[in-house]
């Protein structure tokens, strides 16, 4: 009986061990954007970390949309109730950038996890893009993307389009979206999300063409914008000219014209590469070609869109190694290949890419590549390495209000850049102080 006790005594001793581990696990709250096909990758993900391990679990929590989250990251700092980890869409980098002291770069966050951080293992477009300049990396790029050109197949058909031949210029562009309207194939040839981030940030970069002063802010703070020139101008006239009669259809400051696309309205889409996971379900034949350019300027290369992972200051050690074990985790060849090839977003490893060009997967399906070869391809330029102002998120409002304005016929583009351009100048050295 004594024997017996004994026996009882120890294994109620391992089951209490056993269940104070388990609620012991270090929670990691996640905050973060992500909506439709893209909220299902990010459960998923949580789901598998949580399951390989039972030392820490991650929480992920949608706090809206991206502007949405930045604010309610930013609050909950101020409040000391900050998550351990902030998904932060690429115009909030200047905003997370000048918050000294708010966070802790993810090159540290790794080094406390016990992984020594290589910048060399991932692409060199997405890792210089979150980086200071001496290389450290500030985030981690877990949905970095590249805007591209998607278009309906079976509307091109219908219209007398080669299905197989995207275009490749605005020209071309603006041309098959006329035909398209004019032939009834479709009640709209072309729409497009993020005008901010794809007609005016990368539009200067894959034109190589100057977006602003001091290498577009990655050089120096007090930036003064350039998208007034004549290229910017003639660029958003012709789009206003077809949003006249719906052969541009306008949807909203982010991607709410996708629904454009997916519901069969309009053929033509220059959207993130991100969005593809919301292509896919929809059913749609379509087709994916490079971002248009113009001729003898572009094309150069693209810039990261998307967001990156930040992690907060004043958090516990034990919190700080369950981050580096979730980024190492997400790092992982086998997590990046799959997160590619479903959501459209670039892997952020070099070992990834090259084991999703080695399966035959690009092969497999042509036009899945092109985000990445238009971001590798050429060498940035000091009109290319990417955008970083300290309020951009608050300068993409200015603009679009102006390009809303252009879209409803108020004005035309000169005088709606010329006004954009003056306002944020003001807003870019009332934030900066100069």
């Amino acid at each position: 009986m004594a024997r017996f006790n004994r026996t009882l005594a120890a294994t109620s001793a391992l089951l209490l061990c056993h269940a104070s581990g388990a609620l012991a696990a270090t929670e990691l709250a996640w905050w973060h954007a992500m909506t439709g096909a893209n909220n299902e990758v990010v459960e998923q993900l949580a789901k598998e970390f949580n399951q390989s391990q039972s030392d820490y679990k991650v929480v992920p929590v949608f706090k809206g949309t991206y502007g949405e989250t930045l604010n309610a990251g930013i609050a909950a700092f101020r409040a000391k109730k900050a998550p351990a980890i902030l998904q932060v869409f690429d115009a909030g980098s200047g905003v997370m950038l000048g918050a000294e002291g708010a966070v802790v770069p993810v090159a540290d966050v790794l080094q406390k996890g016990g992984y020594k951080f290589d910048k060399s293992q991932y692409l060199p477009g997405i890792v210089s893009y979150y980086s200071k300049p001496d290389g450290t990396m500030l985030s981690f790029p877990f949905n970095s993307s590249s805007p591209v050109l998607f278009y309906n197949k079976d509307i091109f058909a219908k219209a007398g389009l080669d299905a197989e031949k995207p275009p490749t210029t605005w020209p071309e562009v603006f041309a098959a979206a006329k035909k398209i309207k004019t032939s009834g194939a479709a009640s709209c040839g072309f729409t497009s999300t993020w005008l901010t981030w794809i007609q005016t940030e990368n539009f200067a970069a894959w034109n190589n063409v100057s977006y602003g002063t001091k290498e577009n802010g990655l050089a120096g703070l007090d930036v003064q914008l350039k998208i007034d020139a004549p290229i910017f101008v003639d660029h958003f006239q012709a789009i206003a000219d077809l949003s006249k009669d719906g052969t541009f259809r306008y949807g909203g400051r982010t991607s709410e014209a996708k629904q454009f696309f997916t519901s069969g309205e309009c053929a033509i889409l220059t959207e993130s590469s991100g969005g593809l996971g919301d292509i896919v379900k929809s059913g749609i034949h379509y087709g994916v070609g490079q971002l248009p350019y113009y001729e003898g300027h572009g094309p150069q290369n693209t810039i990261p869109g998307g967001a990156s992972l930040w992690v907060f200051a004043g958090k516990s050690d034990a919190e700080y190694k369950g981050v580096a074990e979730f980024f190492n985790f997400l790092s992982k060849t086998d997590v990046q290949v799959r997160l590619h090839e479903v959501s459209g977003y670039l892997p952020v490893t070099v070992a990834a890419y090259e084991a999703t060009k080695k399966s035959g997967f690009y092969d497999k399906n042509p036009g899945r590549e092109t985000p990445i070869k238009q971001m590798m391809g050429k060498a940035p330029t000091e009109n290319s390495k990417g955008v970083r102002l300290v309020n951009l998120p608050q300068v993409r409002d200015i603009l679009n209000e102006q390009f809303e304005a252009m879209l409803a016929g108020q004005k035309d583009a000169k005088a709606a850049l010329t006004e954009g351009v003056q306002k944020a100048n003001a807003a870019i050295a009332a934030a900066t102080g100069n």
